[in-house]
């Protein structure tokens, strides 16, 4: 039986989506392309899950495009708008999305990362593009990577498609955190911990107002501003906050959420 191409497992508050092509360090093709924007719409959807972990099984995230699927004709079309379609999802979705790197995250890898919310990379992480070295553009990362490091530091990535480490990635803040490699599930479970102690109310519209200062006058967003904060105020979440703070002077950890009536 073919095995997927995307693990997916939501237990605990976590999806997990897993890259499932060890034999070719994760290359992508079609239907992991296609697996991977199913997946990331069902976890969007999904009112259980708290926060998406995307990662890599085997020695590496993910090598990028395989190019035996691009020699023989096989990537086309279909496979972009599956592939931009996952990564809008990521980007988009009201919960925080977290890219865990090991080995080669490289090509499609390193696009797949820069659209998740925050990266975490084990040291032994390879970091890099390489399309336009191979006649295509890094479509999953062209309009998002200047946005994360700067103009400067993006076109270099993009431009000369050099590889780089995670300490140098670090400094550019192309990820957020580096930890040996067998500390990498410890340090995942901090970063979990932590935003089962954020409010999905206020984290989904604040990555939507962070996206959108990109593209607007943040005068022009004042009144949006306002109504995003106005359903954060009216959010169970900032109640249960303020109780929590009343009995303790603690924050409140809002996973897993109380039944709701």
């Amino acid at each position: 039986m073919t095995q997927p191409s995307v693990l997916y497992e939501a237990r605990d508050g976590i999806a997990t989506l897993t890259l499932n092509r060890p034999d070719v360090l994760n290359a992508l093709d079609n239907d992991l392309a296609a697996q991977l924007a199913d997946h990331a719409e069902a976890a969007a959807r999904d009112p259980g899950v708290w926060v998406v972990v995307v990662r890599g099984r085997g020695r590496a995230f993910s090598s990028g495009m395989d190019r035996k699927e691009l020699s023989a004709g096989r990537i086309g079309p279909a496979f972009c708008r599956h592939w931009i379609r996952g990564l809008n999802c990521l980007e988009d979705m009201d919960k925080i999305v977290v890219g865990v790197l090991h080995g080669y995250s490289i090509g499609g890898g390193l696009q797949l990362a820069v659209a998740c919310d925050l990266r975490l990379a084990a040291d032994d992480a390879v970091l890099g593009l390489g399309a336009t070295r191979h006649g295509l553009i890094p479509d999953g990362s062209v309009l998002r990577l200047a946005r994360i490091i700067g103009l400067g530091r993006a076109m270099e990535l993009t431009l000369l498609n050099d590889h780089i480490g995670p300490e140098v990635a670090l400094a550019m803040g192309l990820v957020n955190w580096v930890v040996p490699a067998a500390q990498i599930d410890a340090k995942l479970g901090e970063i979990v911990e932590k935003v089962f102690h954020a409010s999905r109310t206020a984290t989904g519209h604040a990555k939507r107002l962070l996206h959108a200062s990109f593209h607007a006058d943040p005068r022009d967003m004042i009144e949006e501003v306002a109504r995003a904060q106005q359903d954060c105020m009216g959010s169970w979440e900032i109640e249960a906050a303020n109780r929590a703070w009343d009995a303790s002077k603690k924050d409140a950890r809002f996973y897993p959420p109380p039944p709701r009536d």
